[in-house]
């Protein structure tokens, strides 16, 4: 299964993560580090949750650091991907409820991330469209580019599971 288009046109971010809100932070597996190059985005124990959307070996976290992995592509979801989408986006709610951070990543931090993070972010009041501004603003104009996740925000991802599992 291919978890990721390529897409030469995407530049890499200039952070590994970026906090969209205090304790909930948003990242991926590659960078483009100070001297230009791309860099590696290791996560070590910089944070209490991790929740990865894309697993490559060696990008971490540290043993003892929580880690929900929940691969899913960069596309159309379906019923299943998005229920585990709804999932990590509660847990992800609930341990900053707890006062611990939390990192959601993919490749890139744009997409696969964003849809959790927005979800959480619609869990806690905030509407989708702010939601997805707050994205891209702390994140990169990048973010959420794949369209097809910004409707799955915009119905409401319990409502684009409904449709998603009707249509299988």
């Amino acid at each position: 299964m291919r978890t990721r288009r390529k897409q030469p046109d995407v530049p890499a971010p200039d952070d590994p993560w970026s906090e969209i809100v205090p304790g909930l932070w948003m990242g991926g597996h590659e960078f483009r580090g100070r001297s230009g190059q791309l860099e590696f985005a290791v996560v070590r124990d910089e944070f209490d949750l991790v929740q990865t959307l894309l697993r490559l070996p060696g990008h971490g976290p540290d043993p003892g650091v929580e880690h929900h992995v929940w691969p899913i592509p960069d596309g159309p979801l379906d019923g299943t991907q998005l229920a585990g989408v709804i999932r990590l986006a509660q847990a992800a709610s609930e341990a900053m409820d707890e006062g611990r951070e939390v990192l959601v990543r993919c490749y890139h931090g744009y997409n696969r991330s964003g849809l959790v993070v927005a979800h959480a972010l619609v869990r806690r009041g905030h509407s989708a469209e702010e939601a997805i501004r707050l994205i891209r603003a702390r994140r990169s104009p990048w973010a959420l580019h794949n369209d097809l996740f910004v409707d799955y925000l915009r119905a409401g991802l319990p409502t684009a599971r409904l449709l998603e599992e009707l249509a299988e």
